[in-house]
């Protein structure tokens, strides 16, 4: 089980946003790890081109890769052709997208209900050798929540570390994320780390004295890069000089038009909507 020294920063992964230039851009203004936005492993393993692309790594920033998916072979054939290149710090299975298409086929926050089957995608990516972590819900509903299924997913399955998104599946983003839930996630004695509406030096501390080993954002880090930076008491840069950086990153690595403009679009403005996982 992995045990970090520190109170750990990362960056959330966000659907057609969080690319190479905007993980290079987010690491070099303090986040300590980043992610991948969500890949389905099934077009992994069929070799799909373009999804292959979403997991190419182009410099040396820490990311992690975060997947989708459910069936134990599409794993087993998606690793035995993956080799990791700089920059790679391990895989995360989404346990959160709360898409109902993706819930309707048992994956995304619906696994949260599947220990067995989570318990046999984690020990895959054991038996390669690499390290996973889970990024989950507190369950689909607000019955799951009430009935601590996360806590049961958290207890028996031998992850890395657990990404708590303090909401289920159907909730809406207009009702806070429930910080109260932590203090008994921590209590299982797995490493748990923080996620959802996280913004402010107070909510931080609050996490810390929970236990919490760290914290991942999303959405206001779409807005402010520099968030991770000010979390920590350092110095932040003007936005302008940020955007100047991400734009120029995402001409050298020749991104796809699509993340420039989903980032452009909210960079530095306020009220970004909901889209995180």
């Amino acid at each position: 089980m992995a045990c970090m020294e520190k109170f750990t920063y990362m960056l959330a992964p966000i659907e057609d946003m969080t690319s190479n230039a905007f993980r290079a851009v987010c690491h070099k203004h303090g986040a300590d790890l980043t992610f991948t936005e969500l890949t389905r492993v099934e077009s992994l393993a069929r070799k799909n081109k373009s999804t292959w692309s979403r997991i190419e790594l182009k410099d040396s920033t820490p990311t992690i890769i975060q997947l989708l998916g459910a069936k134990e072979f599409s794993f087993k054939k998606f690793l035995s052709m993956f080799s990791p290149s700089k920059g790679f710090k391990g895989f995360n299975l989404n346990f959160g997208c709360p898409s109902p298409q993706v819930v309707r086929i048992g994956q995304g926050c619906a696994m949260v209900r599947r220990i067995s089957k989570a318990k046999k995608i984690v020990q895959i990516f054991r038996d390669y050798g690499y390290p996973v972590s889970i990024k989950m819900r507190l369950g689909i509903t607000r019955i799951d929540k009430e009935n601590k299924s996360y806590l049961n997913l958290i207890n028996a399955v031998n992850a890395d570390f657990f990404i708590v998104h303090a909401r289920y599946g159907n909730q809406s983003y207009d009702e806070p994320a429930d910080f109260s839930v932590y203090e008994e996630c921590v209590k299982t004695g797995k490493t748990v780390i923080a996620n959802g509406d996280i913004t402010t030096n107070s909510q931080i501390e609050y996490l810390k004295k929970a236990g919490v080993k760290g914290a991942m954002i999303g959405r206001a880090a779409v807005l402010n890069p520099s968030i991770f930076s000010m979390l920590k008491g350092e110095s932040s840069a003007p936005i302008n000089s940020i955007i100047k950086e991400y734009l120029s990153l995402s001409d050298l690595y020749n991104e796809p038009f699509r993340y420039r403009k989903n980032i452009m679009k909210w960079i530095g403005k306020e009220g970004f909507g909901k889209t995180e996982g």
